[in-house]
C-alpha cells in the first residue's frame, strides 16, 4: 500500500508540474458552426499562445505580473505552493517508506514519517483542486452565458484535465498513507 500510494504521489506531483507550466488551461471555442479556423488561442498561468493551422506556434509571457488579474494571480501562487509541498510530500513518503523498510523497531519514526505524507498529499491535491475547478466553472460558465461575445468564449484545455487528474492520484495518495498510519 506504501508503494502504491509513492507511486500515486510521485506520478501527482509530476503532474501537479505539468500542469502548472502549460498554457492551455483556456483553449479557443469554436462556435457558430465556423469550420475554417485559421487560429487556435490557448491561455495558461504564465503565457498566452497562438497556434495558426497547426503549424506556427506562437508563446508570449505575460508582460507584467501586476497587470494579471487578481484570480490569475492567485491560482499562480496557489499552483506553485502546490509544486512546492508535492516535492515535500513526495520526499517525505520516500523516507517514511525507506524507514519502514527498514525495521520495526522505531514504530513512532514510521508513524510520523507516514502521517506527514498522508496530510501533505491531501493538502496539496486541495490545493491543486482549487484553482483548476475555479478556472473551469468560469470557462463553463462564461460558455453559457450569452453576454459573453462568441470570440471569447473559451473551452476546457488539457491542463485542467492534467490538474484534475493529478488532484484524484494525490489524495489517492493521502488516504493510502493516512490508512498506513492508522
Amino acid at each position: 500500500l506504501q508503494i502504491t500510494g509513492l507511486i500515486f504521489g510521485g506520478v501527482g506531483m509530476v503532474g501537479t508540474l505539468a500542469a502548472t507550466a502549460m498554457p492551455q488551461w483556456r483553449v479557443s471555442a469554436y462556435v457558430d458552426g465556423n469550420i475554417v479556423v485559421f487560429e487556435t488561442i490557448w491561455e495558461g498561468l504564465w503565457m498566452d499562445c497562438i497556434s495558426q493551422l497547426g503549424i506556427r506556434l506562437q508563446c508570449k509571457f505575460y508582460d507584467s505580473v501586476l497587470a494579471l488579474p487578481p484570480p490569475l494571480e492567485a491560482f499562480r501562487a496557489l499552483m506553485c505552493v502546490a509544486v512546492g509541498l508535492s516535492v515535500v510530500s513526495f520526499l517525505t513518503a520516500i523516507v517514511g517508506v525507506k524507514y519502514t523498510q527498514r525495521g520495526k523497531e522505531g514504530a513512532q519514526g514510521v508513524s510520523i514519517f507516514i502521517l506527514a505524507a498522508g496530510v501533505a498529499f491531501l493538502l496539496t491535491g486541495a490545493l491543486v483542486l482549487i484553482p483548476v475547478s475555479w478556472t473551469g466553472g468560469s470557462i463553463i460558465r462564461d460558455f453559457y452565458d450569452p453576454e459573453v461575445p462568441v470570440p471569447l468564449k473559451r473551452e476546457l484545455g488539457a491542463a485542467l484535465y492534467v490538474g484534475w487528474g493529478s488532484t484524484a492520484l494525490l489524495l489517492a495518495a493521502g488516504a493510502m498513507y493516512c490508512h498506513c498510519w492508522c
